[in-house]
């Protein structure tokens, strides 16, 4: 089983992207660990307090552990020292997969994140480092996608999420302060199982989340296709 860790800009980012994904790579057995860079707030209904309610409930409901680094949210930057905190966070959960958010996006933190874990990634690895924790060089970067653009995505690869459409979109509501009192915000919730239902019609399954990556995936066999 593997080390996966799965890095957001906000608590509810992996959950809306790849939550699907998050349950059935926990119920398979891997050890996920999901990085919120910063912890949401402030929003319009939210609160410390009450998002922590939240993302917590939203960790169990996926079966999974959670990590919050602390950047400031709405000022999340590329630098060293994001660099090096997110460096020791891959180190200390000896992450061999990491996913983190695809790199387009109309939201600073969302671009933000994506630069730091990269570039972690490569920090990780280092030695006569100050960077707390064993070096590991993680073997894949997977983006998922969770922007804030009218994006259409164009994925390297789906993973059939139909089993856990349902666990997602709980994990999805769980976040009440952003998709359950705010009107506007309701209907995000549809738009993501349609768009799940979409990417699911294009693998032969009813649901899927996509993927992208920009190192070539080898294949030992043909048997894990499912179509």
């Amino acid at each position: 089983m593997a080390n996966i860790l799965v890095a957001g800009p906000h608590p509810d980012d992996q959950e809306l992207g790849m939550g699907g994904t998050i349950a059935l790579l926990a119920q398979q057995g891997h050890n996920v660990l999901l990085l919120d860079m910063t912890n949401g707030e402030p929003t319009p209904h939210g609160s410390v307090e009450k998002r922590e309610q939240e993302w917590t409930r939203a960790a169990e409901i996926l079966n999974v552990k959670r990590h919050l680094l602390g950047l400031p949210n709405r000022q999340v930057q590329h630098t060293i020292e994001a660099r090096h905190a997110a460096a020791a966070v891959i180190r200390q959960h000896q992450a061999s997969i990491v996913f983190l958010p695809y790199p387009e996006d109309a939201h600073p933190d969302h671009i933000a994140t994506t630069r730091i874990i990269e570039d972690a990634r490569f920090d990780a690895k280092l030695t006569k480092t100050d960077i707390p924790g064993q070096p590991i060089y993680p073997k894949w970067l997977f983006y998922y996608y969770c922007t804030h653009l009218r994006h259409v995505a164009n994925p390297s690869f789906c993973i059939d999420t139909t089993a856990h459409m349902d666990t997602k979109e709980q994990s999805i509501l769980a976040y009440e302060t952003q998709f359950v009192v705010p009107e506007k915000n309701r209907r995000v919730v549809a738009w993501v199982r349609q768009m799940n239902g979409y990417m699911g019609s294009r693998i032969g399954t009813e649901y899927a989340e996509p993927f992208h990556t920009k190192e070539p995936l080898g294949l030992a066999a043909l048997d894990g296709l499912v179509m």
